[in-house]
């Protein structure tokens, strides 16, 4: 799960600044320089979109056939799609030819029975960032846990506040606020407070958890595909940096000791839970170095540029948004000139 707009009006002025941005012609003069190495693209979810009025994970799914333009996309724009595994030689090694990685985060079964397909048709190599405890059906996907009570209550309790959220817009107004009141506190705020949420809307967490991720099952399936790389995604799902150095450790190793044993393939890659600079820093880039992973990957905006060959456990990756599911926003993004302007002119922003 990564960090995805919540207010609906800062989605509509980005979007309004992304077209003004692609309407200048500036991006194309820009990208010799912007686009830097490549770019390793972020996913989660991919599935029909079911044409919910409140959908406030919309960011965290596109369709299949979004996907499917994703990839042409790529291909058009001149990128070359490759494994996790071969990026840090690639890094060093530099090259004309920009490169391309797809990453998967969380572990979905929609990932197996929808994106998959996909990927194989075009033969796309790609990487499943796995949380243990999603494929075990015992972890807390909370973000869809506060969807899903908030969804199903006309009057929500949270904490000392009595919201109402009786139409669509109340709903999407009441998440944004709870979800970023919570963001800003420890991880035990946040889970408990939502477990109460669900307890009042009458909601099972783990069934919640159970019907969306792959078990191990599905896991050892796919991971034996051979154009899959599973990587590691903590064992829980926290935001390491809200964590003890202890509890951060444990979350990281052991989640890499579990896949490991269970799918009998070794684990080179990190993907930081949300991933912004609040929930993974200098902490967390040292340990996954420490620890031993080949890469390590953010959800800050931005390309991959030669000079990541020595920082490879700070990748910054390019969200593809649910909300922008658009071929022109996509050539735009793959220009690397927002993420330029972005980061304020910094080739390195982590």
């Amino acid at each position: 799960m990564s960090v995805s707009s919540r207010h609906p009006f800062r989605a509509r002025a980005l979007g309004a600044g992304l077209r003004a941005l692609g309407a200048s012609g500036l991006p194309r003069l820009a990208a010799p320089y912007a686009r830097g190495a490549g770019a390793i693209l972020m996913f989660h979810h991919v599935r029909p979109w079911a044409g919910r009025a409140f959908a406030p994970n919309r960011g965290l799914e596109i369709t299949p056939g979004f996907l499917d333009e994703s990839i042409l996309a790529l291909r058009d724009n001149g990128f070359e799609i490759i494994g996790m595994d071969a990026v840090p030689a690639r890094l060093r090694a530099g090259g004309a030819k920009p490169f391309a990685t797809l990453t998967f985060d969380d572990g979905y079964r929609d990932n197996l029975v929808q994106a998959l397909p996909v990927l194989e048709r075009h033969g796309a190599p790609f990487t499943i960032n796995v949380t243990t405890e999603f494929a075990d059906g015992t972890g807390r996907l909370w973000w869809v846990e506060l969807e899903e009570a908030i969804r199903a209550l006309a009057v929500i309790c949270f904490e000392s506040e009595t919201i109402q959220a009786r139409t669509d817009a109340e709903k999407a107004a009441a998440f944004a606020r709870i979800y970023w009141n919570l963001r800003a506190g420890s991880e035990a705020r946040l889970l408990a407070e939502i477990a109460k949420l669900t307890k009042a809307a009458r909601i099972d967490s783990a069934q919640l958890t159970r019907d969306l991720c792959m078990n191990w099952d599905e896991l050892a399936l796919l991971s034996r595909h051979p154009l899959c790389t599973i990587g590691a995604h903590t064992l829980s799902h926290p935001r390491l940096a809200k964590l003890s150095a202890a509890e951060a450790r444990r979350e990281v190793a052991d989640c890499k000791s579990i896949i490991e044993a269970k799918l009998g393939t070794p684990v080179q890659h990190l993907a930081y839970p949300v991933g912004d600079p609040t929930s993974a820093g200098a902490r967390e880039f040292a340990l996954a170095a420490d620890l031993g992973f080949s890469t390590a990957v953010t959800t800050r905006k931005g390309m991959i540029f030669p000079e990541h060959a020595e920082r490879l456990t700070e990748l910054p990756r390019l969200s593809i948004n649910g909300e922008y599911q658009s071929r022109a926003f996509l050539d735009l993004l793959l220009t690397g000139a927002p993420f330029l302007l972005w980061n304020r002119g910094r080739r390195i922003a982590a």
